[in-house]
């Protein structure tokens, strides 16, 4: 892997991790893009390569919430009522995507990590978001915050997140949207998203660098591994920032638009038949 590929990667999956448009899926029609795809040992590790990615954007969501999970830290340790609340509804939510993660792993990797499987997941994540903006127009204003949360919302909210192994779906979007139909305002969906996202996220990063990592690294060495957490970490802390202000002045349909028009470019590229790509 070139120094600028993993640069570009690393910037994909900054941008894309936390924003509702699914970093796996623009990964994966990145990776395709520079031509990642041309061998099957190189595509297998380059999936490899997109997921351990996410480490940076782990990282820059540590360094962001940092008082908000130091609460939590405290909590567990008994020294914070609401930290220990917060982080127990965590670990709730994280429970439906860490039982049925291992087992649909390998699946997901050979059938849906592909051009045709992200595109329907984009196209159908785009209605989604747009019927989601008109559902909120005619429905009360979401009053909730995290202090309202109790156990059957955070399982609600981390069972979505198993819909999003599908590539292309996006982690992000079905949580923030089972948040927000939950009526929790805008800042509060996004925050859980967050946080729930370092667990869920960490899991399967490490899941990952177990199992594929020494392959990765003997396919591209070291260097590119750092260049793209680093450049990962920076994108993801500017676009974590940038989307909690965004979702409150203006919702999710600029999102949905977006998903589409990906999904339509795609479909258009596909249908000339200007890519192809191996399965696994």
């Amino acid at each position: 892997m070139l120094w600028w590929q993993a640069l570009i990667l690393g910037m994909v999956e900054g941008v894309t991790e936390y924003l509702p448009i699914s970093s796996t899926g623009h990964l994966i029609l990145t990776a395709w893009l520079m031509g990642l795809h041309q061998e099957p040992a190189r595509w297998e590790a380059a999936f490899a390569f997109n997921i351990i990615l996410q480490a940076g954007a782990i990282a820059a969501v540590l360094g962001l919430y940092r008082s908000r999970l130091l609460h939590m830290a405290h909590g567990v340790m008994g020294r914070n009522k609401e930290g220990r609340r917060l982080a127990g509804y965590l670990g709730l939510a994280f429970l439906p995507a860490a039982l049925l993660g291992p087992l649909l792993a390998e699946p997901i990797e050979v059938y849906l990590n592909g051009p045709w499987p992200v595109v329907a997941a984009l196209f159908a994540g785009g209605v989604l978001m747009l019927v989601m903006g008109v559902f909120s127009r005619h429905r009360r204003q979401r009053i909730r915050t995290l202090n309202d949360l109790d156990w059957r919302m955070a399982l609600l909210i981390g069972s979505s997140q198993c819909v999003a192994m599908w590539p292309g779906v996006s982690r992000s979007m079905v949580t923030i949207v089972a948040a927000l139909l939950l009526g929790f305002n805008a800042t509060a969906a996004a925050e859980f998203s967050f946080l729930l996202g370092v667990i869920t996220l960490g899991a399967a990063t490490a899941f990952k660098a177990l199992q594929d990592g020494p392959a990765m690294l003997e396919q591209f060495g070291l260097g590119p591994v750092l260049l793209g957490f680093v450049t990962a970490t920076l994108s993801a802390g500017l676009a974590v920032s940038w989307l909690v202000r965004f979702l409150n002045r203006h919702g999710l349909a600029l999102f949905g638009w977006y998903r589409l028009a990906i999904a339509a470019l795609c479909t258009i590229l596909l249908r000339l038949q200007m890519f192809t790509m191996p399965l696994l």
